[in-house]
């Protein structure tokens, strides 16, 4: 039996008994009321929805040099986040605009910093052979020259494969070419990559000349960082015939912003309130329809808990767990087809940190968010769908799918970090026993000791996989299911099911 079960097996033994125990008044949780239907609702999970996205200047510090033996820790943390299915790995970020395959006879501009090679395209194929992944790869769009673009086009077919290219995703949040400098000159002199006045009118101008200069692949676009310009979504649409993904980018929080009475400034309870979850999924309902509408899937391809490489003390902590884990049914729950979560070596917002043993084998130190995303892995599989719950206002949410197999999966997540709220939950048809799943650490600002299920990465991984997870009966009493939710921890309850298939989502894409 769990601790947090034994423990309260233990309280309510004594009371029937007639004993107190000290303390026991003070450490009682409240007991909330939830409930599951047997009405599933939205669309079913695609395979793929969870990935990850990389710098092109990053990716051999995760995967090593060596196209025959990549990273396996790598690998095995990537294979978690999708059992079974195909993982769809965004390659881009601000080393979009950065990045080339050099040109004979030419040099690179001011904002150009970093060559694709031919080692870095074998590497960048193995990965994806190794994982039977699909590629999302980023086009220089700030260059502004279809040269370039044509270039890296080509090079990404003849070194990786049609096969593993997902699409080519036109610049990096270009609707920001005219905030953040491109580049710097020796003197000083800032250059931005376009100039005042550029909208979304002139970035699909330019798309559709660098669709014509690009090998005939799907596209994704618009990649844009805000509403404003996704609120003109379906013109671009309407105007791209080689459209097949659009792609969105989104933070909640902005690790760049100090003064702490600003919006978005990074902190534990901002991560945690419902506007960083809830709040960040909702926007993009007329989006998701905009794209739906024209048969498109819609992907936040690059995303994690606060931009500017996230802030210490908040994105490296348990928070982020829960935050991530909560946002990512949100999301699911407004008809999102797929996420990227950004990374890079050194940024708080990292999944995992990859290094070398003194023997020269691969390992990789896990963060807290990381165990989030496995959980939401697990509790919601490829052709499953949300089921609707009815849950009380406040820190603990409740979320359910029925998937394929038949099992109904309930995730259960307090977010409250200094109190216990147990969960009386009555789960429409269900009548056997379930096994319970816990996510747990020391506190919300812990930033190790993290478990799920029982089992934990611990200080280092040289496989990337978790053991099978120590689970606890939970049977009904009188049509409910009792679930202890410790401060600031996360539960999976899995009730039935039997082998079976998965499902894809019905979108298609344009040819």
């Amino acid at each position: 039996m769990a601790p947090v079960l034994r423990r309260h097996a233990c309280i309510a033994l004594v009371a029937a008994l007639g004993f107190v125990l000290p303390g026991a008044v003070a450490a009682r949780a409240d007991v909330l009321s939830a409930g599951v239907s047997a009405s599933p609702t939205g669309q079913e999970m695609a395979p793929g929805f969870l990935g990850v996205s990389f710098e092109y200047r990053a990716l051999h510090q995760y995967t090593g040099r060596d196209p025959r033996a990549v990273n396996p820790a790598l690998l095995g943390l990537l294979s978690g986040l999708a059992p079974g299915q195909s993982p769809v790995i965004r390659i881009g970020g601000d080393s979009t605009d950065g990045s080339w395959w050099p040109l004979r006879g030419q040099i690179a501009q001011g904002g150009i910093y970093y060559p694709i090679t031919k080692g870095w395209l074998r590497t960048t194929q193995a990965l994806a052979a190794d994982l039977n992944a699909k590629l999302i790869l980023g086009i220089n769009l700030a260059a502004g020259r279809t040269a370039i673009a044509a270039a890296e086009g080509r090079a990404f077919v003849e070194g990786i494969g049609r096969r593993y290219i997902d699409a080519l995703e036109i610049g990096n949040e270009p609707d920001l070419y005219t905030v953040f400098p491109w580049y710097k000159d020796r003197r000083g002199h800032i250059f931005r990559a376009r100039g005042r006045g550029y909208g979304i009118s002139d970035y699909t101008k330019q798309f559709t000349q660098w669709a014509h200069a690009l090998p005939n692949l799907p596209l994704a676009g618009p990649a844009a960082s805000g509403p404003l310009w996704m609120g003109k979504l379906a013109k671009f649409i309407s105007a791209e015939p080689r459209l097949g993904i659009v792609t969105y980018h989104r933070y909640p929080l902005r690790a760049c912003v100090t003064d702490p009475t600003s919006a978005g400034f990074p902190s534990i309870p901002s991560l945690l309130a419902d506007s960083a979850s809830a709040g960040l999924a909702t926007p993009m309902s007329p989006f998701i329809a905009a794209a739906h509408k024209h048969q498109l899937p819609f992907r936040v391809a690059e995303m994690n808990s606060a931009s500017c490489q996230g802030e210490k003390g908040v994105s490296d902590t348990f928070a982020s767990a829960l935050w991530a884990l909560d946002t990512m049914f949100d999301f699911a729950q407004v008809g999102v087809d797929g996420v990227n979560f950004h990374m890079l070596p050194g940024s708080a917002y990292e999944l995992f940190t990859v290094s070398h043993t003194s023997t020269g084998a691969w390992q990789a130190f896990v963060h807290p968010e990381y165990y989030g995303l496995l959980m939401f892995a697990q509790a919601f599989p490829p052709g499953a769908r949300l089921l609707q719950t009815t849950a009380p206002a406040g820190p603990v949410k409740v979320w359910a799918t029925q998937g394929a197999d038949g099992a109904v999966r309930v995730t259960l997540i307090n977010k409250d970090p200094a109190a216990e709220h147990d969960v009386q939950l009555s789960v429409a048809g269900a009548t056997t026993p379930g096994s319970l799943e816990t996510l747990q650490a020391p506190s919300v600002s812990s930033t190790n000791g993290v478990t799920l299920g029982g089992q934990t990465f611990g200080d280092e991984t040289t496989t990337g996989t978790l053991g099978a997870p120590a689970t606890t009966p939970v049977a009904p009493v009188a049509g409910t299911y009792t679930v202890p939710l410790p401060a600031g921890s996360a539960a999976l309850l899995t009730i039935g099911g039997s082998s079976g298939g998965g499902g894809g989502i019905g979108l298609t894409r344009r040819p």
